[in-house]
């Protein structure tokens, strides 16, 4: 398995506002105003800037457009996840009115190009749910999957997933700057081909060695703040640019955020860091740019 890769989707929004139906787990989201109007207005604009910012690097990116009822689906890689042998996945969400997101004319274009290997929607039913590479971030060259737990990633359904496609799992508990978990994964932590990003003082201290261990055998590791984490600085996403160029995608705010020597150490491992202010979809989604970019392996 390739650890990136140069293809993704993004989800441009028909409405985007806050979901309130997400704002229990999400600790990073704030309401909306009165007027939802200039919201909208502004994170078409934000999705626009970044994703033509990918394109000038190199990367492809297919653009679907969302429905007005969904109010997350620009955050389109929490329902679906592609593998590197044209298998995909379909996971359970915890928000009823973010169920919505798989849709037919979707399904029916990635099942172009794709084999659905496993659907675990029904789990939804069971109040069981994984949200896909935001519940788990894949170490795919070497089959480990990193599982922050919370209400949205139940740890039989991580277990089961990694028994299916044959990946190590390494779970871990986490705090946030309120004392609650971390609602995904790829929010506190990612995974390029040769560096890894992980707020470790999130992580309880009973598995903070342990992951640290384990995620510095095949990386080195640029370690974040908490106020990093609230600024977004572990959801990036290294991607494939032009004549294979590794660029780390992330948001303006979060590339303010890192120190001058933490950008140095990234650029060891990367050619570039592509980034664009999102701060309204931050603000009002709680998530930032990976959560925005569905691989396409």
């Amino acid at each position: 398995m390739s650890q990136t890769t140069n293809k993704i989707m993004m989800m441009e929004p028909a409405l985007f506002h806050s979901n309130p139906e997400t704002m229990e787990t999400n600790t990073y989201q704030a309401e909306d105003p009165e007027n939802i109007s200039p919201i909208h207005i502004q994170a078409v604009q934000e999705f626009r800037g970044l994703r033509d910012r990918l394109v000038e690097a190199g990367v492809i990116v297919v653009t679907a457009y969302g429905q007005a009822a969904s109010p997350d689906d620009i955050f389109c890689n929490n329902w679906v996840a592609t593998l590197s042998d044209r298998r995909m996945v379909l996971y359970p969400m915890l928000a009823k009115n973010r169920r919505i997101e798989r849709r037919t004319d979707i399904l029916e274009f990635l099942g172009r190009f794709y084999e659905v290997a496993l659907d675990l929607s029904a789990e939804e039913q069971a109040g069981r749910y994984l949200e896909s590479t935001g519940s788990h971030w894949l170490d795919r060259v070497n089959r480990i999957a990193y599982c922050g737990l919370s209400a949205r990633t139940n740890k039989d359904l991580a277990e089961r997933w990694c028994r299916t496609f044959e990946f190590e799992p390494v779970f871990f508990n986490t705090a946030n700057h309120v004392g609650k978990p971390v609602y995904h994964t790829d929010v506190l932590m990612y995974i390029g081909s040769s560096v890894a990003g992980i707020c470790s003082s999130c992580l309880l201290p009973e598995d903070r060695t342990r992951v640290l261990d384990k995620l510095s055998r095949h990386h080195d590791i640029v370690d974040l703040s908490l106020e990093q984490l609230r600024r977004f600085c572990g959801n990036s996403l290294e991607v494939r640019g032009t004549n294979d160029r590794k660029i780390l995608a992330m948001s303006q705010q979060a590339y303010n955020a890192y120190t001058d020597s933490q950008k140095a150490a990234l650029l060891k491992h990367v050619d570039e860091i592509v980034y664009s202010d999102i701060s309204t979809i931050e603000t009002y989604g709680g998530g930032s740019a990976r959560c925005m970019l569905l691989e396409l392996h």
